[in-house]
């Protein structure tokens, strides 16, 4: 039914270097995003860490719109994280989509 067991075995191997090497990858990614006309500015690792944040001076003194534009910068960062994930997994299914149709 299966074949030769060895094969599938060595098959099972490769699959779990390429995944491997994808994780490695994704998590060397780095994604940026800009907020309120690029007054902020984070950048995310793959791996969702938050690695860098810049602040335009003038929004130092106005708290409450620093607020609201870092959560937008960085809800934003996670989400382009996410689908990076889920578009290399797709990848590595050989485009098919396990969930059915797109």
């Amino acid at each position: 039914m299966f074949g030769n067991l060895g094969d599938m075995g060595k098959m099972l191997e490769g699959m779990q270097e390429n995944a491997k090497k994808l994780q490695a990858e994704l998590e060397s990614k780095i994604f940026k995003v800009k907020s309120g006309g690029g007054m902020v500015e984070v950048e995310m690792n793959g791996k969702g860490e938050v690695i860098d944040i810049n602040i335009d001076d003038s929004l130092l003194g106005d708290k409450e719109s620093l607020q609201i534009l870092l959560i937008g910068a960085i809800n934003d960062a996670n989400k382009m994280v996410e689908q990076n994930r889920q578009n290399s997994a797709f990848g590595m299914l050989g485009g098919i989509n396990p969930f059915g149709s797109k």
